[in-house]
């Protein structure tokens, strides 16, 4: 397999990102890119302005939280599906290719479980265990046996056994309730984990044949996982040593990181990689161009521990930011900022984790890429960063560089 290098990786990843940008503008759909702004909620201000303004909204509970390149979606406690944002591939699941500012109900069901997005396409884990994709398809990455683009949900498969979903740039992964894994799509850099064959899949295909599978997450060109016994194992390209294993190079299947046997999860970026362990401790690899690692000089090809904190909660990393939650409700955030995506008012990048306000209500519902959203423990959601079509929900293509509250439909 020729390995690409991170100048390669880093135009195919951006280019995936902009690709409906570039496409919307040559059939003369207008964006609007209006500069920066506070927001008119922001985090951690004890205002009387900004309270008033929270009781107004009164946003429904949201559940989870999955924020694509251009896109949005979130679950709420009712189980319904709600989804804005950049439409171009379908990937708001409504049925059109409509671009939307605001929150969108997809279809009329109320058990949706679980969701992710990717750059181009969702999927969702229903309540009775079926799998749910749609959007951008062509490298099969909805998973249906096609290549055709999908505007609402299909199911893939007849499976009623799903319990977990995440979706790179162009590959799809998912543990079933009986810790089997299985990945489907795009295969340039053995990122499915079976090998260097199929170059893709449009269905899923078992990665090995272990049962102990917890959780899986994907990037760019790499995927990693968490078994019940607490190993961490990764696979794909490894051009900036987002496998963590000291390489440079690649893997065709799952190989273990080191021997710890105390991680809790993980979570794939653009080209690098962080997971946390039980004991509270943040641990970040691969490229470091922004920051993004958290520490260090340079691309890092093994763990490397963020900072002396052991109060960790959980932790996200998407292209070249990463963000991530304390046990007492704090969030912060590090990497690039170009589109305000830190959360801190600024467009300064950063190299070490910086506190997003002073609330100490943030949940672990929480994504990030250009842009972020956030879930409180009040069930409110918060959005900042990029918002050129949308994707922040607040009815605008204004960009905020500090949290403000979406007006979820209640």
């Amino acid at each position: 397999m020729n390995e690409h290098k991170e100048s390669w990786l880093r135009m195919r990843w951006r280019r995936t990102a902009r690709t409906a940008v570039a496409v919307a503008a040559s059939v003369g759909i207008t964006v609007l890119a209006i500069g920066f702004t506070a927001g008119a909620a922001t985090a951690g201000v004890g205002s009387a302005d900004r309270n008033a303004r929270e009781v107004a909204i009164a946003a429904a509970p949201v559940s989870q939280v999955a924020a694509g390149n251009l896109h949005t979606c979130v679950t709420q406690t009712d189980g319904t599906l709600w989804c804005w944002g950049n439409n171009f591939y379908g990937q708001l699941g409504d049925g059109t290719t409509t671009n939307r500012t605001g929150p969108v109900q997809i279809g009329s069901a109320t058990t949706w479980a679980g969701i992710d997005a990717g750059s181009g396409n969702t999927c969702g884990v229903r309540t009775d265990g079926t799998l749910w994709c749609w959007g951008n398809n062509s490298s099969g990455q909805v998973g249906d046996g096609s290549t055709t683009k999908r505007t609402s949900p299909v199911q893939v498969g007849t499976a009623t056994t799903w319990a977990s979903v995440s979706i790179g740039s162009n590959h799809t992964c998912a543990v079933r309730t009986d810790g089997t894994l299985w990945c489907w799509g795009l295969n340039r850099h053995a990122q499915l984990g079976v090998g260097l064959s199929p170059y893709k899949a449009t269905t899923p295909l078992q990665v090995g044949t272990a049962t102990t599978w917890a959780s899986v997450t994907t990037g760019y060109a790499h995927t990693c996982a968490v078994r019940t016994d607490g190993t961490l194992w990764c696979w794909g390209s490894s051009s900036d040593g987002q496998l963590g294993l000291g390489i440079l190079s690649y893997r065709a299947t799952p190989t273990q990181v080191g021997t710890a046997t105390t991680w809790a999860e993980v979570t794939a970026g653009y080209v690098h990689t962080c997971a946390v362990r039980v004991d509270g401790t943040l641990w970040c690899w691969g490229e470091d161009g922004y920051g993004q690692v958290g520490g260090g000089v340079g691309s890092q090809t093994t763990p490397l521990r963020i900072g002396a904190a052991s109060n960790w909660a959980s932790v996200d990393a998407s292209l070249d930011s990463s963000c991530a939650t304390r046990t007492d409700g704090s969030l912060w955030c590090w990497g690039k900022n170009s589109s305000g995506q830190l959360g801190d008012g600024t467009t300064t990048h950063r190299s070490t984790p910086a506190q997003v306000g002073t609330a100490t209500t943030w949940t672990d519902g929480f994504s990030v890429t250009y842009h972020a959203c956030v879930a409180r423990t009040d069930g409110s959601l918060w959005c900042w960063g990029d918002n050129t079509f949308g994707q922040l929900g607040d009815g605008t293509t204004t960009h905020r560089s500090t949290p403000a509250q979406v007006a979820m439909p209640g």
